[in-house]
């Protein structure tokens, strides 16, 4: 697939649009049929145990499901699945291998923590997830070098998703690193800067996440 998969969850959103390209594919995980709504954006399939619905969008999804059953799938309440890793699924069913999600942080805490999660499950499947908001990305690093570009202003933060991440190095910011092992009870790599070079991250064995913050 040449687009991208959207995903637009029930988290807190505090974006006024989402740059929507004509291949991309949007599907909407439950309450997240609302914020397309506001946004502007008709979903391509809509996802979910609908449990944060109120009577008139369930009625909508109803009216759906007998229109368009092909574009509906209610999830049971009781699953081990999340709805957002079931929306993963059916992109990377599709053959999308790049995801972008939307509304998937705030509100409950441990809700952030299942989507961070589900950006390790991208790439475990050979895919690639940004987790993303007005004010920050969050993305996976996997035995790999990334970049970025000059013109990016802001900070960075890299944290270890494991025991421990070896041979990171960081060039082209303000706290430059050669080859070092992070470990994942030292905050270390905790807002470094971009300054207006290209940046690059590598990892040679491990997995990181990676935040950048956005400069006001």
């Amino acid at each position: 697939m040449q687009g991208r998969c959207i995903i637009v969850g029930a988290g807190d959103i505090n974006i006024g649009e989402i740059d929507q390209k004509e291949d991309d594919y949007i599907i909407a995980v439950d309450g997240g049929m609302l914020y397309c709504k506001v946004l502007g954006i008709k979903p391509d399939y809509y996802l979910g145990d609908f449990d944060s619905l109120e009577e008139a969008e369930l009625q909508e999804i109803c009216e759906l499901e007998r229109l368009h059953p092909e574009c509906v799938k209610r999830l049971q309440p009781e699953k081990d699945d999340t709805d957002t890793i079931s929306a993963l699924r059916h992109g990377l069913a599709l053959g999308y291998r790049e995801f972008c999600i939307y509304a998937g942080m705030g509100g409950r805490l441990e809700h952030t923590i299942a989507n961070l999660q589900s950006l390790i499950f991208l790439k475990n499947h050979g895919a690639k997830g940004y987790l993303m908001d007005a004010e920050c990305m969050c993305l996976m690093l996997q035995d790999e070098t990334i970049s970025f570009q000059r013109e990016l202003s802001g900070f960075l933060s890299l944290f270890v998703m494991g025991e421990m991440a070896e041979g990171v190095s960081i060039s082209g910011m303000k706290y430059p690193l050669q080859k070092q092992k992070l470990t994942n009870d030292f905050p270390i790599g905790i807002d470094n800067e971009f300054i207006g070079e290209t940046a690059e991250i590598a990892v040679e064995h491990g997995t990181l996440l990676a935040i950048v913050r956005w400069s006001e």
